[in-house]
């Protein structure tokens, strides 16, 4: 479904083998939070989405867990950035900025919605309702950041 709905979005995307269900317990767990229903139904069809240049749309698993990670723990970011333990990254621009979805105060995921974090102003913008409209917004030049 995924695949079929992005290819139909943008044929500048390739794509993956699937993440197994036990990948995703384990980065669930290791990023205490459970991933949204679109996310997960996407990594079991493609662990990763490239757009063109091999732009990370959205990661591997592997990644959206060393990635968030390290935002939530390097303490450089202490300082310059507010934090990051209410945002669930899961890609990117290609130019430093990033896809996330919004982790609430009780540790869950409870929207569809996407937010795009700008890594020079540490600004949180909504970007799309859904994942599936991520990606159509994408293709279609919508989102800006």
């Amino acid at each position: 479904m995924w695949v079929e709905l992005i290819r139909a979005a943008s044929s500048e995307c390739s794509f993956s083998e699937p993440t197994a269900w036990a990948s995703l317990d384990v980065a669930e767990s290791s990023l205490n939070v459970a991933f949204p229903t679109e996310l997960r139904e996407l990594l079991l069809e493609s662990n990763g989405v490239q757009g063109e240049y091999g732009l990370g749309l959205v990661w591997p698993v592997e990644r959206i867990v060393s990635d968030n990670v390290n935002f939530r723990q390097n303490k450089n970011f202490f300082d310059i950035y507010m934090p990051f333990d209410y945002l669930l990254f899961f890609g990117d621009n290609g130019s430093g900025d990033l896809f996330a979805f919004p982790i609430m105060a009780n540790g869950e995921i409870h929207r569809s919605d996407i937010f795009a974090w700008n890594h020079e102003d540490d600004s949180r913008t909504w970007a799309a309702p859904s994942l599936k409209l991520f990606f159509k917004w994408w293709a279609e030049g919508q989102i800006k950041i």
